[in-house]
């Protein structure tokens, strides 16, 4: 018994610096009793045993750092050799255990194509010949419904936003790319719920959501929305994705017709903004390359030929929304009329 004391004794004196140490990694251990060679000693000297259980938290937080340190310090070597020889940052390989490789897609011309949130299949050149002063004269109680719910939403957005026509454009795509995107999750809700096709409306209205969904990163590049205008998109838009949502499961016909009327609404605004910008009001900066690469335009397109095509969509939009409406008006389903797809 006594023999099995000692050899324990004895192991501790050899084991305990190591566990015990405060010591961090590439640092030599130090002794942890103080003023004694014996672990189990109870003089005074001694240090207690709740320090001694903090000492041997501090080896795992030694490593911690140590190892953070050590990553750190391999992070930067990597970034070093993803540098070129001229001092230029590299793109670095995205690498997947399951095998999907970013494609490389490059222009006409050969150059690089730096987009990610959308391709060139899908730009186009915005057909500018659409008769922009068409209009839906409202004349049941439904369209009259929607005419009057869109009109009553413009004075506190005039109020806003006043002459700020970018902030205007940029709040206003915030709520337009909402209506797409509402009633195509619906109708394929429906689609799988009732076991039927949709006749492409799916497709057409969440082109109408992506689409709107560019205009508002075309005019992100132009103007910056304050902190206060970033709290009102919350708002809005919360409110209006419900109460949008409910409309439809109620009366797509409405909701359709309502959405008609935005757009005639946001063909309004953006003229508007035109004739701001031809006062010299606005200054005409050059286009941004985000709006060059989707629409297709010259390389020397100002702001003024942006809001043009943007104007364009917003008819198309109308024409497709107003279009879907009658369909339900005349007591048809939408899917037994082919669906508008590319219709810009």
């Amino acid at each position: 018994m006594m023999r099995g004391s000692r050899m324990a004794g004895q192991l501790l004196k050899q084991v305990g610096p190591r566990f015990f140490s405060t010591a961090t990694l590439n640092e030599p251990a130090t002794e942890i009793l103080t003023g004694t060679s014996s672990f189990f000693h109870t003089t005074t000297t001694v240090m207690p045993a709740r320090t001694s259980v903090a000492w041997v938290r501090f080896p795992a937080v030694g490593v911690r750092h140590g190892s953070t340190l050590a990553l750190h310090k391999e992070g930067e070597e990597k970034e070093m050799k993803t540098r070129s020889a001229g001092g230029e940052p590299e793109e670095k390989a995205i690498t997947s255990y399951w095998g999907i490789a970013p494609s490389k897609i490059t222009k006409e011309d050969g150059t690089k194509w730096k987009w990610s949130c959308f391709r060139p299949w899908e730009t186009y050149k915005a057909n500018l010949s659409i008769d922009l002063k068409k209009h839906h004269v409202p004349t049941t109680f439904l369209d009259k419904l929607a005419y009057w719910t869109v009109k009553v939403l413009r004075y506190p957005t005039d109020l806003f936003f006043q002459t700020r026509y970018g902030c205007r454009a940029m709040m206003l795509e915030t709520v337009a790319a909402v209506p797409g995107m509402v009633g195509g999750m619906l109708l394929h809700c429906k689609s799988l719920r009732k076991f039927e096709h949709s006749g492409g409306w799916i497709r057409a209205l969440l082109e109408e959501a992506e689409n709107e969904r560019m205009h508002l990163l075309t005019f992100m590049e132009v103007s910056q929305p304050r902190w206060y205008e970033r709290a009102l998109v919350f708002t809005v838009q919360g409110v209006f994705f419900n109460a949008y949502f409910l409309g439809y499961m109620i009366s797509p016909k409405f909701a359709h017709r309502v959405v008609g009327y935005l757009e005639e609404e946001a063909i309004h605004s953006y003229t508007e903004f035109l004739k701001e910008l031809d006062k010299g009001n606005i200054e005409n900066v050059p286009a941004p390359a985000i709006a060059i690469d989707y629409w297709q335009m010259p390389p020397d397109s100002t702001l003024r030929d942006v809001v043009i095509v943007v104007r364009a969509d917003e008819a198309h939009h109308r024409d497709v929304n107003h279009f879907a409406s009658d369909i339900h008006y005349q007591g048809h389903e939408l899917k037994e009329a082919p669906a508008p797809l590319g219709y810009h």
